[in-house]
Parts: structure tokens; sequence; C-alpha cells
């Protein structure tokens, strides 16, 4: 079964080549969203399996996307990735208090990469580690 995937990003360039990558290695992106009310807005038509959210949604914060995501039980933090361009050591301070499962580099993206997170495989330290 394809992993279902929705992005939030606020780059449209990014979104599309997020969607392409993840869809020619089997993952199904069942919605996009460039802003933090697009999203809580379509999240409950998408029911997808893992909600990609970049931590800079141009004026608008994807860690405070991920907060209201928890706080309004949208989405279970299990199924939050953080996202960025951003070096996870420039973020560690706000990664640490986000509800998400883990921080991955948008250079990262990756089916295996995401399913490695979800599935707890991921060798990597994590948001909650300083």
């Amino acid at each position: 079964m394809a992993l279902r995937c929705f992005i939030v990003d606020d780059s449209p360039h990014f979104l599309t080549a997020a969607q392409t990558l993840l869809e020619r290695e089997g993952c199904a992106v069942v919605g996009v969203a460039s802003t933090t009310e697009e999203a809580l807005r379509r999240m409950a038509d998408a029911d997808p399996d893992v909600v990609l959210v970049d931590v800079n949604l141009g004026s608008e914060s994807g860690f405070d996307l991920a907060q209201r995501f928890q706080r309004e039980a949208t989405v279970d933090q299990s199924r939050v990735i953080l996202i960025s361009t951003y070096a996870e050591e420039d973020l560690w301070e706000l990664l640490g208090a986000a509800p998400a499962a883990a921080y991955l580099p948008k250079s990262q993206l990756s089916a295996i990469a995401i399913r490695r997170i979800l599935d707890g495989t991921q060798d990597q330290s994590g948001p909650r580690s300083p």
C-alpha cells in the first residue's frame, strides 16, 4: 500500500518537485497546501499517513502549524515531519519543542527517509535532542 503524504510548503516549485519525487518513489501525495489555513482545511479530506511541514511558510510558521495540529487533534505528532533547507543545528531549540516525529532536511527528502522516520528506524538524533 502506498504511503499517503500531505505536503505543506509555501514554494510552488518545491511542492511540484517534492510531489514528483515522492510519487516516482511510490508514495501517493494526497494533498498539498501553501498556508496554515489551507492545510487545516484540506487535511480532513486527505487523511494522510504523514504530513511534511516546512518550518518557514513565508509569513507563517510551520512550528505553529504543528502545534495547531496537536491542539486541534487534526494530526498526531508521530505523523508530522518538519522539513527545511536550514541546517538542523540552526533549529535545535525550536525543533526540541515541536510536536513532530522528526526533522528532515529537504535535500534528504525521499520515500525511504520518510518510512524510516515513521517506522522509528532512522538513525538520527531527532528534534528532541539538543
